[in-house]
C-alpha cells in the first residue's frame, strides 16, 4: 500500500524525518530516568535551536524540562513530548531475546525516545507550515521529563504552564493505531515514614518501638482495604527503608511508599484519606510517630469529543502505518517470546477480536469502539484538566508487546519503530493544522472543557508547596 501524500503537512514531516529519527536513536542510546534526563534534554534543546524555536529552559524549576515556541499570535497548539527511560530495562536493540547491554541498567521500555522525537518533529512541521502559509497561529513544544512516576506535567499544570493553550496534542507508542479514549487512572505516591525507638531485640525488646512493625501493620490494613475499593482502583507499595539489616535490632525508622490509583480525582482523594487513617492507626498500635509526604500525583485523563473527532479524521486520511516484510519478520520473532494473553490484550484494547496471525497492526481503530483492559496512569491527565487535550496511539512494535519490558526496548530502534514515530508526527501535525484552520472546532472543544470545569474544577493532586524531586546533575 502506497500512501498518497495528499496533505502538505505530511510532506513537511517527511522533509525532516531523518534528523528526528537520529534524535530518537540518540535518546535511546542514553537512557535516563526521572529528572535525570540531562543528555536527552540537551539533544532536544539542540534540535530546537537548529530549527529556530524560541526556547525556555528550567521549566517550573525542572532542569530537564524545556519549551520551544514558534509564531507570535493566534491560537496556541501545544504538542507534548517525553524522553525519560525506565530503570533496570537495559536491552540490546534489534535482538529478539533477552540480552541486556548492561545488567541492571536503564532502558527505554515505554518508547519515550520515540515519543519526544515524534512530538518535536510534529511541532517543527507545524512551525514550517505556519511560516510558509503566513497563518496566524502558534505551536509550542513541551519537552517533559519524568512521566514515569515523576509527574512533571502535573507540576506544569499546577503552576499555570498550560493556562493559555488552546489545545494540547500528544501520542504514545503502541501496538495498534487509534485515537486514544479519554480515560486513565488518577494516582498519587505518598511516602509514610514511621519513627520509633531502637533497642536490643533480645536483651531489651520492651524498650523498643518498631517502625518496621508499623510499616508492616500499615500494609496489612491497606490489604484489607483492597476488598472495599472500586473495581477500577489499585493500590501498590514499595519499601524505601526497612530500618536496617540487623534482625537483633528493633528498627527505629522505616518508610513505605504507597501508590494509590483511582478512576478520578475525587475518588482518589477519598482513598488517600482512608490510607492516611490506616497509617495513623499503625502508628498508634506500635507507639511510633508517622510523617507523610506526597512524592508525586497525576489526575485522570478526560476526553474531548471535538478534538478526538478531528484527530480521527486526520488519522483515517493517513491510514495505518505501512510496514514491510523485514518489519514483519522481526515482529514475528518478538511474538515468539510473548504469551497468547499478551497478544489478546492488544486487540482487547483496540476493541477487536484476536485474529489468528497479525504480527503488526494494519488498521486504524474506529473512534467508537468497545475496548477492555486495565488502565494505567499518565501526567497528560493533568494537562487535560487544564486545556482540551487529545492523544494518538500509533503502532511502533509487534502486536502483543507488553510495555515496560525488554521486548519494548528491543524494538526501540527498529525500522518499524521509526516508521511509527514518523506516522505519529504526521497525525499530530495534521490535527494541529486542522484545529488552527477550524476555530469552530477549537471553540466546541473549549465549551465542553469549560462545562466540566464549571462542574468539577481542577484540583492538582500535588500540594501547592511540593517541589519536584529534582536530582542534581553529576559531572
Amino acid at each position: 500500500m502506497k500512501i498518497q501524500n495528499e496533505e502538505a503537512i505530511w510532506g513537511l514531516v517527511d522533509a525532516k524525518k531523518e534528523a528526528f529519527v537520529k534524535l530518537a536513536d540518540q535518546v535511546f542510546d542514553t537512557p535516563e530516568t526521572l529528572y535525570k534526563e540531562f543528555q536527552s534534554v540537551k539533544e532536544h534543546i539542540s534540535t530546537l535551536e537548529s530549527e529556530g524555536f524560541k526556547i525556555t529552559e528550567n521549566i517550573c524549576g525542572m532542569p530537564t524540562a524545556v519549551i520551544g515556541e514558534a509564531g507570535d499570535e493566534g491560537p496556541i497548539i501545544a504538542i507534548l513530548g517525553e524522553f525519560d527511560a525506565l530503570p533496570g530495562l537495559s536491552q540490546q536493540p534489534g535482538v529478539a531475546e533477552y540480552k541486556p547491554i548492561t545488567e541492571g541498567a536503564d532502558g527505554h521500555g515505554c518508547g519515550h525516545n520515540l515519543l519526544g522525537a515524534a512530538a518535536l518533529l510534529a511541532a517543527t512541521a507545524v512551525k514550517d507550515w505556519l511560516a510558509e502559509n503566513e497563518i496566524k497561529g502558534r505551536v509550542r513544544y513541551y519537552g517533559c521529563p519524568a512521566e514515569e512516576g515523576g509527574a512533571a506535567k502535573a507540576y506544569m499544570a499546577r503552576d499555570g504552564l498550560f493556562d493559555d493553550v488552546s489545545a494540547a496534542i500528544s501520542w504514545h507508542p503502541s501496538t495498534f493505531n487509534a485515537v486514544q479514549h479519554g480515560h486513565s487512572l488518577a494516582n498519587t505516591r505518598v511516602d509514610f515514614t514511621f519513627t520509633g525507638k531502637a533497642a536490643h531485640a533480645a536483651a531489651a525488646p520492651h524498650l523498643g518501638r518498631s517502625a518496621l512493625d508499623a510499616c508492616e501493620l500499615m500494609n496489612v490494613g491497606v490489604n484489607y482495604m483492597r476488598e472495599h475499593i472500586p473495581d477500577s482502583a489499585r493500590i501498590h507499595y514499595a519499601y524505601l527503608d526497612v530500618g536496617g539489616a540487623a534482625p537483633n535490632v528493633v528498627q527505629a525508622t522505616s518508610t513505605v511508599r504507597q501508590l494509590i490509583r483511582a478512576s478520578d480525582n475525587a475518588t482518589l482523594r477519598d482513598m488517600v484519606a482512608r490510607v492516611q487513617d490506616i497509617a495513623k492507626g499503625a502508628a498508634l498500635m506500635t507507639g511510633t510517630t508517622m510523617e507523610e509526604k506526597v512524592y508525586s500525583g497525576v489526575s485522570n485523563l478526560v476526553g474531548n469529543g471535538p478534538l478526538e473527532k478531528a484527530m480521527q479524521v486526520e488519522f483515517d486520511k493517513l491510514g495505518p502505518v505501512v510496514f514491510d516484510s523485514e518489519d514483519t519478520a522481526f515482529a514475528e520473532a518478538i511474538r515468539e517470546t510473548l504469551t497468547e494473553d499478551d497478544i489478546a490484550a492488544s486487540f482487547q484494547r483496540a476493541g477487536r477480536q484476536t485474529p489468528p496471525d497479525l504480527p503488526l497492526c494494519d488498521f486504524v481503530a474506529p473512534l467508537e469502539r468497545s475496548s477492555t483492559g486495565s488502565d494505567g496512569s499518565t501526567d497528560v491527565g493533568d494537562v487535560s484538566w487544564v486545556t482540551p487535550t487529545v492523544q494518538a496511539q500509533v503502532a511502533t512494535c509487534a502486536v502483543g508487546t507488553p510495555f515496560h519490558t525488554w521486548q519494548t526496548v528491543a524494538q526501540g530502534k527498529a525500522p518499524a519503530a521509526h516508521k511509527g514515530m514518523i506516522h505519529a508526527a504526521k497525525v499530530m501535525a495534521a490535527t494541529a493544522t486542522h484545529l488552527i484552520n477550524s476555530p469552530e472546532t477549537l471553540q466546541a472543544a473549549r465549551d465542553i472543557h469549560n462545562q466540566r470545569q464549571n462542574t468539577t474544577p481542577y484540583v492538582c493532586p500535588i500540594p501547592s508547596d511540593q517541589k519536584p524531586p529534582i536530582v542534581e546533575q553529576t559531572s
